[in-house]
């Protein structure tokens, strides 16, 4: 559960923090208040329960005194399937749409579910909205985002590309729109959301038309542990014929490949040490790379014009060798890094013909405006 309390008149922090591993044998919590941070370790037994130890700190450290004084609570929620496109003030229909949605985001939308029904019980009458991950992307056409699968899929399961990492996609828009000084309906770039789980996007006239994950987050561009693109032909081939379950199968894909699966590692910072010397780190920056690489020159297809690339994330914000080895080689699109500049928002050469940009996200504030914006409206 990660969390951050914002003043809205100015979009200051008030403070942040960070529950983790929640239901295991311990859970670690740390919690930011101005220069100052706690550590605490405990057993947390469920959402609910770390929701208790959320509004303790918020008492304990005076930020507030009642639940009274918090206008709403955003949520991230990873799937929206077709049915919200943006924003939504959450109530039981919208619970009941979202536990339909569990199958398309087995992994994270019970816990989305779990985090809102139990701010739910602990303040019935605050109002809650739901921020959708794939919300960004509804702007694809649909032949960006239908399979070629026969078209009854679609119609009666959902089966498309939905498109994840919306909410920082969004949030890096209108960033870079505002750092380039261009109205973001004016505004072409080619976002790289790269961090343990890693996402393309696509943007044409500050909307997204194309991004790398799919149907869920397992598509797309090699991550921390899951394989991105694969043919789908070795699902069937490892079923078939190496016996896997399809359970095996989906942990395989989403938890022991990757990065992981090529060198037993998801640490950015300790693959781009060991690679000096170790051919498997190697193979997987490389992949890891190669990866990014396809798809900004495919994008750059799409898009005709690109203002700029803009590397944000974990990685993408910290990891200047990872830059420079995605840059490499791209000069023929006009692509040129400066490799002597790394800590600036602009890294490119005077001779680029596109920017390239490292902008910081922030999916937390950009659910607290999205909120607050939804609230004034209804």
């Amino acid at each position: 559960m990660k969390f951050k309390l914002f003043s809205m008149q100015d979009q200051s922090v008030l403070c942040s923090g960070l529950i983790e591993r929640i239901a295991e044998d311990e859970s670690n919590v740390t919690f930011s208040l101005k220069e100052h941070t706690r550590y605490k370790r405990l057993h947390i037994k469920d959402h609910e329960e770390a929701l208790n130890v959320l509004f303790d700190l918020l008492f304990d450290s005076g930020v507030i005194v009642t639940l009274d004084e918090l206008g709403a609570v955003g949520h991230r929620v990873v799937h929206g399937g077709e049915f919200y496109k943006q924003a939504t003030l959450i109530d039981e229909e919208v619970l009941s749409k979202l536990e339909s949605l569990i199958p398309l985001a087995p992994l994270h939308n019970p816990a989305n579910i779990a985090g809102i029904r139990a701010v739910t019980a602990h303040a019935k009458e605050l109002m809650q909205v739901a921020v959708f991950d794939t919300a960004f992307h509804h702007s694809m056409p649909a032949k960006a985002y239908r399979y070629a699968l026969p078209r009854e899929l679609y119609e009666k399961d959902g089966i498309r590309r939905y498109g994840f990492h919306g909410t920082s996609h969004a949030y890096i828009t209108k960033a870079a729109a505002g750092y380039l000084n261009k109205e973001v309906s004016d505004l072409n770039i080619i976002s790289l959301h790269l961090g343990n789980g890693a996402s393309v996007c696509a943007v044409s006239k500050g909307k997204s038309v194309d991004t790398s994950m799919g149907m869920t987050p397992l598509e797309g561009l090699v991550m921390g542990s899951r394989s991105g693109d694969i043919d789908p032909s070795i699902i069937v081939y490892l079923h078939q014929h190496k016996g896997y379950s399809i359970e095996k199968i989906d942990h395989l894909l989403n938890h022991e490949s990757g990065l992981i699966g090529l060198c037993g590692e998801n640490d950015m910072r300790a693959i781009i040490k060991k690679a000096k010397t170790d051919q498997d780190y190697r193979l997987a920056l490389d992949v890891f790379v190669y990866r990014i690489q396809k798809y900004i020159g495919a994008y750059m297809a799409i898009l005709g014009k690109v203002d700029a690339i803009v590397f944000t994330g974990g990685i993408g914000e910290h990891a200047s060798e990872v830059r420079k080895m995605v840059c490499s080689g791209l000069e023929g699109l006009g692509i040129l890094l400066d490799p002597h500049v790394q800590d600036r928002i602009e890294v490119q050469s005077a001779a680029s013909a596109i920017r390239i940009c490292v902008i910081p996200t922030d999916e937390e504030l950009e659910i607290a405006v999205q909120t607050r914006a939804l609230l004034s409206v209804v």
